[in-house]
Order: C-alpha cells, then sequence, then structure tokens
C-alpha cells in the first residue's frame, strides 16, 4: 500500500513543472481582476489556491523520499492543507488574504523565468559557483572543479585502482555547467554540484513576492528588494562554502549510525552532508528568512500585513504587528 502511494506520488511530480505554470497564470489572472471586480478575483484566487495545493502535493516525493529534506518536506506536506484553507478562507469572504495572494503571484512571476529560461539559469548557476569557489580557494581546500558532472575526472587514487572517465573518454556528451566540486579525502570520491536551489533563487522570490504585493513607495520597495536579494546572495554563498568545506573535509561525521539511519542512507562519506545541509543549513536558513524579514520591514512596513495574514491562516488569531512593533505604514 505505501509503495503503491510513493509510486503514485513519484509520477505525480513529473507533471510538477506543468504545474507551476499554470500556477502563475491564475493566481495573475487574480491580480488582474482585482483591479476591475473583486467578487471574480475572489473566486480566481480560491481555485488558484487549490491549484497550488496540488502542486505541493506534486513535490511531496521529491523532497521527502528523494531530497530526504527535513524543513523542506514538512513544508510541502503543510502546505497542501493550508493552501486549501486558504482557498477556503477566500471563497468565504475574507478578501484581506487577497494581498497574500498577490504576493504568492509576484513571487511565481520572479521565480518561474530565472529557473526556466537555460539563457538564464546557466549564468545565474555558474556565477554562484565562481564565488563559491572562491571563497573555498581561501580556506585552502583540495579539490577539483569541473563541468564533468555527473562523470568524475581520471588521475584520482581511488581505492581498487578504479579510474574514473574523462570528457574525452566520453564521446558526444555535453556539459553544459561548469558547477560540481570533487574531494578526494582518503582516496574516496566526493562530489558537491551547485544547482538552482544553491542560488537562493527561491528565498529571494519569497521576498520580492511580499514587496511587489503591499503599498510602498517605488523607491523605498526597491531599496528594498535590493537589500534582500544582496543578503539572501552572501548568506548563500556561505551556506554553499559550509557545506561543500564541511562535506569535502568530512568535518561533521557526527553519530553515522543514527543520521544514516535517520536519511536511509548507507554510505557514511554523506553523514557529514546531511548533518551540514540537512540539519544545519536548512534550519539556520529559517532564522535568516527570519532577519530579513525584519530588514525588508524597515523600509516596506506594510510587508507585516502579509506576515499577520499568514500568522491568522495558521493560528486562527487576529494579529496587529504594526501595533506591537510600534511601526507605521508605507506611504502611499
Amino acid at each position: 500500500m505505501i509503495e503503491t502511494v510513493v509510486d503514485w506520488l513519484a509520477a505525480l511530480n513529473g507533471y510538477a513543472g506543468t504545474l507551476a505554470w499554470v500556477v502563475l497564470a491564475i493566481f495573475l489572472a487574480g491580480v488582474i481582476l482585482e483591479r476591475y471586480d473583486e467578487t471574480w478575483a475572489q473566486r480566481v484566487y480560491a481555485g488558484a489556491w487549490i491549484v497550488l495545493a496540488g502542486y505541493w502535493l506534486a513535490y511531496v516525493h521529491y523532497f521527502v523520499f528523494a531530497e530526504k529534506s527535513i524543513t523542506e518536506g514538512i513544508g510541502v506536506v503543510i502546505g497542501i492543507p493550508l493552501s486549501l484553507y486558504v482557498a477556503y478562507l477566500i471563497a468565504n469572504g475574507r478578501r484581506r488574504l487577497f494581498v497574500i495572494s498577490r504576493a504568492v503571484a509576484f513571487a511565481w512571476l520572479f521565480f518561474l523565468p530565472l529557473s526556466s529560461l537555460p539563457f538564464v539559469r546557466q549564468p545565474l548557476i555558474e556565477t554562484v559557483t565562481v564565488h563559491t569557489d572562491f571563497v573555498l580557494g581561501l580556506l585552502g581546500d583540495n579539490y577539483f572543479l569541473g563541468d564533468w558532472y555527473p562523470y568524475l575526472p581520471a588521475g584520482l587514487d581511488l581505492p581498487g585502482g578504479y579510474e574514473l572517465p574523462t570528457q574525452n573518454d566520453l564521446p558526444g556528451k555535453h556539459f553544459p555547467y561548469r558547477n560540481t566540486f570533487l574531494y578526494a579525502p582518503d582516496g574516496h570520491s566526493i562530489t558537491y554540484t551547485i544547482r538552482l536551489a544553491c542560488t537562493g533563487i527561491g528565498s529571494m522570490s519569497i521576498f520580492v513576492g511580499l514587496i511587489a504585493a503591499v503599498r510602498g513607495s517605488l523607491r523605498r520597495k526597491a531599496k528594498a528588494i535590493g537589500v534582500a536579494i544582496g543578503v539572501i546572495y552572501v548568506l548563500n554563498i556561505v551556506r554553499n562554502v559550509f557545506i561543500a568545506h564541511t562535506l569535502g573535509n568530512q568535518r561533521l561525521h557526527i553519530v553515522p549510525d543514527i543520521v544514516m539511519s535517520l536519511f536511509s542512507t548507507n554510505d557514511p562519506y554523506m553523514v557529514s552532508y546531511y548533518v551540514g545541509d540537512r540539519i544545519l543549513a536548512q534550519f539556520g536558513s529559517v532564522f535568516a528568512l527570519i532577519a530579513i524579514t525584519w530588514l525588508v520591514v524597515q523600509w516596506v512596513p506594510d510587508v507585516l500585513t502579509v506576515v499577520e495574514d499568514g500568522l491568522y491562516v495558521v493560528t486562527g488569531t487576529e494579529y496587529d504587528l504594526k501595533d506591537a512593533l510600534d511601526v507605521e505604514s508605507s506611504d502611499h
């Protein structure tokens, strides 16, 4: 029974890309309709949140079973009922949630083109790789950086005399990204690859959506977006360096039996990765997002409106954070 559900979730994940564009289209339709007919916007937004719940469902297999990501796995699982609940609240007249709906629309509008268009995605990944490489070099790490992922270069002193292929040994193969760090502690190859998720684009899109959705002068909103994106980018480089360094040098080989059991792996060399990325880095990211939100509020106080609505959805209680934090509304 469980295997059947897992297989079904895996199949559903194949439609996640299509669902993402459907989500964007419906939320943007709600934003447009909101300017002309709030009744129709209410209906469209309610439907958009239902489709968003389906999108989260499509990612359950990826984050829970494939990536074994604790924070992201919990996030998508909780996101399903919360999205359905928001749809219910909007359908029953809570139009205050239009603001958070606009935030989703603008966040999606920022994220999807950057993540889907190759001529944008590749430079982004390679730029993050270059900066990560620079900082790792300052730390004195010993590694190879190449565009051969998932193939590794020859010449490593690996156990059993095993030699890995080079690109010349693999005619016809295309290597579009120079984004994989190869460490070889004790002759054992360990790779850390910079992917789209390692660029911080997801966190950036959250703040772009929050800031774009609320009131405030364009100058102050542009400054807030610039600060948020800048801080996220720097922190993300720190995160990549931390994970690559601790994984490649096996710095976090802590309680290996427990970690391998928790993340269902038989590879002891992955313990440092799971501790560094899946536990420390991801939970640290949550606190970083809270701190960045505080910075953004200094320029665009009305972002607190979205936070208040989010707290209402989770707790069922009304909050006035502007009054509690003694923050004035943005100028129009």
